[in-house]
């Protein structure tokens, strides 16, 4: 490409968020409405010429296998960072992930980052895997790049004989934990460094964002990591100078798929302060309760465009203090609170990279300005 910005080296993008489609029937409404994996394909291609650091996916078992995704991605790009964001430690033996970092690195150059989580057996992602396992199996994985070979059997499985024959001789993928960060995780992070980073949730406010990168410092500090050795990354909502119905698309309705599992309403509960007797009324929504009883995920039965209806339970104010809802300028205003907040990095989440277009090219001006107000010089181009 000859029109490439500049990096942004704090600012990320997830591409085809939430479920998605095999083909377009016919054209929706808005452009983020429904997206297909191809489109992913094309959002990772224009994320590298607006300037994003890397790409993320969330793998889905259905048409979001994010091997394919990414690598198809890595196709069409030369700098790009490409990252899952996240993949299931329960649903892949460890030598198969292995495999796919190495060979991610070996096609396309170090680009690769590995985001994984605990695993959910609702969304038929395996068991979900204890924070000891989930601690081994990060660094299982980076015995298997350095090049080991060695016998497993402990927390994480009973793998018996493990190693690579071949290895890719540079840098191994970086690997970063999918956490709320809450004490226990938190600690899970600092005693594990095979973990990287951590890709912190969406819809949290900035006050719970702050909580969350102080539970992670101090747990460094309590176990003699450096919090340096952490980089700490953000998912946002970001809907940039978007029409009312887009955003609530964008925001509202996909956070009832957020906040219909227990396990996740409580966190953010815990985190956000968000009160239980509303997200009790949103479980017990008709169109929940019809289905399996309440306890099948929306996220499995309903594209978030289908949960208009329930996403009027969720008060405006929630969506205004955990999103970047505005103008640009506004946008950019709420990216500062988040960053102060101290996360090292941003990646926008639901809308597309193109919708985001104005917004990293403020973003660019933003951050060039508050470095020459501090006296920073400016960061290398790449």
């Amino acid at each position: 490409m000859t029109d490439l910005q500049p990096v942004c080296d704090d600012l990320g993008a997830f591409i085809i968020s939430g479920r998605v489609r095999g083909v377009l029937e016919e054209m929706p409404q808005h452009e983020s409405d429904v997206r297909t994996p191809a489109m992913g394909v094309d959002d990772a291609a224009e994320a590298e010429r607006l300037g994003f650091r890397r790409v993320w996916i969330a793998e889905r078992f259905d048409l979001k296998e994010s091997a394919v995704v990414l690598s198809a991605a890595g196709a069409r790009t030369s700098r790009l960072g490409l990252s899952t964001g996240i993949v299931a430690i329960g649903a892949r033996h460890p030598m198969h992930l292995a495999a796919y970092g190495a060979t991610m690195h070996a096609v396309h150059g170090p680009r690769f980052a590995l985001g994984l989580g605990r695993g959910a057996a609702a969304y038929s992602h395996g068991k979900t895997m204890s924070l000891a396992g989930y601690s081994d199996y990060c660094s299982i994985l980076k015995r298997l790049w350095a090049g080991e070979h060695f016998e497993y059997s402990g927390p994480a499985g009973d793998f018996g004989r493990l190693g690579l024959a071949d290895t890719y001789p540079g840098t191994q993928p970086e690997i970063w934990a999918g956490v709320f960060g809450l004490p226990k995780g938190a600690e899970m992070v600092a005693r594990t460094p095979a973990i990287d980073g951590v890709l912190i949730p969406i819809m949290l406010i900035p006050e719970a964002v702050h909580e969350v990168v102080t539970n992670l410092r101090e747990a460094c500090e309590r176990f003699d990591r450096d919090p340096a050795t952490l980089r700490l990354a953000l998912e946002v909502v970001t809907c940039p100078d978007m029409e009312e119905e887009e955003m609530r698309n964008l925001a509202h309705a996909r956070a009832v798929t957020y906040l219909q599992p227990e396990g996740w309403s409580t966190c953010f509960e815990q985190l956000n302060h968000w009160d239980v007797p509303t997200l009790e009324k949103l479980r017990a929504h008709p169109k929940f309760t019809a289905v399996g009883g309440g306890k099948e995920l929306a996220d499995l039965k309903f594209h978030r465009i289908e949960l208009k209806d329930v996403a009027r339970l969720i008060p405006d104010k929630w969506m205004e203090d955990s999103c970047a809802i505005g103008t640009v300028d506004e946008c950019v205003k709420k990216l500062q609170v988040y960053k102060d907040a101290g996360v090292d990095e941003i990646a926008t989440y639901a809308s597309t990279p193109g919708q985001n277009a104005k917004l990293i090219a403020a973003w660019r001006q933003h951050t060039s300005n508050r470095r020459r107000s501090s006296g920073v010089g400016e960061p290398a181009t790449v």
